[in-house]
């Protein structure tokens, strides 16, 4: 990897994933395909796809699945240098058991490595001068030591002044409402940038509209509400944007929240407005959803640049 600082650095938890090859409900005839997937490495693996330096920073067992998950996010072109090896724990395992759409997931990840990550056992100089540094509401969830890691990145500014973004990314197999609602507005409001779906605002907090939502959440300045398949807003000092979702056939969703922060990130990162953010991101969303896989391939970026119709701006 090059000595420049990331672009964006991702913190979090991944897992090895145990796909059924023929993607259909699991059964006891399923044969099962072993890929890799989680929140914050797979916005690192997209926003690396989309053309920028990305880090993804965690912590793997000494097992054959860390070295799966290692190789596969580091051959996507992710930096992970500051990944550590715990020899006391293993990697987390989670099973996909297709249902269409509806993907269920069935996790294996209680005592995992990623789970004993604390603030201390991660180096600074991993985010030095990076642009943004990216955690969801998926690692707060693993243990107490990966709350206060949380906690120290976001509301502490641990790892230095970079833009923080913080996607809710609620998980009800993780942690129930009654644990979750408060911690996770708490985190969310120490945040420069937020994700959320309207979903499961909704389910957290009783909110109604992203209006409700931005509300109930005013101190990040920008909060992203998305709604499904319909599309997605902005909340930022300009005011609130709109952007309708594409419509593409649907394999299943899971994932589809990753790609469209990473698309969101990646058009920030290059200084383009709310509109051109929101548009990317759902363009990178609708090629996870038409794959079995968290990380889709994306477009090269011109083609992207005239999609946004950045080429016409120019020309």
């Amino acid at each position: 990897m090059t000595d420049l600082p990331a672009d964006a650095v991702c913190i979090g938890e991944s897992m090895a994933m145990l796909v059924p090859e023929d993607a259909s409900p699991i059964t006891d005839r399923s044969r099962f395909v072993v890929r890799v997937g989680g929140a914050e490495s797979n916005v690192a693996v997209s926003l690396a796809r989309l053309g920028h330096r990305s880090r993804w920073v965690s912590a793997l067992g000494a097992d054959p699945f860390g070295r799966i998950v290692l190789d596969d996010v580091a051959g996507a072109g992710v930096d992970t240098s500051f990944v550590v090896t715990d020899d006391a724990a293993p990697t987390g395992i989670y099973a996909k058991d297709p249902q269409g759409p509806s993907t269920r997931v069935h996790y294996y990840r209680r005592g995992s490595a990623a789970s004993r990550m604390d603030v201390t056992g991660i180096d600074p100089a991993a985010a030095e001068g990076a642009g943004v540094v990216h955690l969801s509401g998926t690692t707060p969830a693993l243990s107490e030591s990966c709350r206060r890691l949380t906690r120290a990145v976001v509301a502490d500014r641990a790892l230095g002044t970079a833009t923080v973004s913080f996607d809710v990314n609620y998980r009800p197999g993780l942690w129930s409402v009654a644990e979750a609602a408060g911690e996770l507005a708490a985190i969310a409001r120490r945040a420069d940038i937020v994700f959320v779906g309207r979903d499961e605002a909704a389910t957290l907090w009783g909110t109604d509209t992203a209006e409700d939502v931005r509300d109930l959440l005013p101190e990040p300045a920008v909060l992203v509400v998305k709604d499904g398949a319909t599309g997605a807003s902005v909340h930022g000092p300009d005011g609130t944007t709109w952007a309708d979702a594409l419509r593409v056939p649907v394999v299943e969703t899971v994932g589809a929240g990753d790609a469209f922060a990473a698309g969101w990130l990646s058009a920030w990162l290059r200084g383009l407005g709310p509109e051109c953010s929101l548009r990317l991101g759902h363009l990178v969303a609708s090629r996870a959803v038409q794959i079995v896989g968290d990380c889709p391939e994306v477009p090269p970026r011109d083609e992207i640049d005239r999609y946004l119709g950045l080429q016409e701006e120019r020309a």
